[in-house]
């Protein structure tokens, strides 16, 4: 959970706060939810409008440059990215340079669409998943999340 608010905030003390407040609040609504549906969607689904209202509420505190949604986090040194050791220099340097393209362009998404990617991409979940969460339609999701991917190739051409 901490890593997926991360991806959201991008400060590692607000997304511990982040988290935190994702369970105060599983805990304190704990009598609403419906054993029906997936634990799992639930949680994100407080996650999700946390980190929306977040992202909402400090708009205008962020600096718009922030790159970065894999960069190691500096409490537990974890990544996504595994570097390749094999990488001659070149090929290290071109590698970040992509990388940070790619961060800085998924950060500058409209926030929906960004958070569909982030739980697609990075948290491995399925459309039925993010559907659920974003409280859309699988179809709906399908196609926000191909809006996010052609806006995302259209500006990383240069690097496909």
């Amino acid at each position: 959970m901490i890593g997926f608010m991360y991806r959201m905030a991008r400060n590692p003390t607000v997304a511990e706060d982040l988290a935190q407040e994702v369970f105060l609040r599983v805990y304190r609504s704990r009598q609403n939810y419906e054993v029906s549906a997936k634990f799992s969607t639930w949680l994100y689904r407080i996650a999700t409008n946390l980190a929306a209202n977040y992202a909402r509420d400090t708009r205008h505190e962020r600096p718009e440059n922030t790159v970065s949604i894999d960069e190691p986090d500096e409490d537990t040194g974890l990544t996504v990215d595994i570097p390749d050791g094999s990488l001659s220099a070149e090929e290290a340097i071109l590698r970040r340079e992509r990388l940070a393209a790619i961060r800085q362009r998924v950060q500058a998404l409209p926030e929906r669409q960004k958070m569909a990617v982030v739980m697609h991409k990075y948290q491995q979940m399925d459309y039925r998943q993010i559907a659920e969460v974003l409280k859309l339609s699988e179809s709906a999701t399908k196609s926000l999340l191909f809006r996010a991917y052609e806006t995302l190739r259209g500006q990383l051409k240069e690097f496909v």
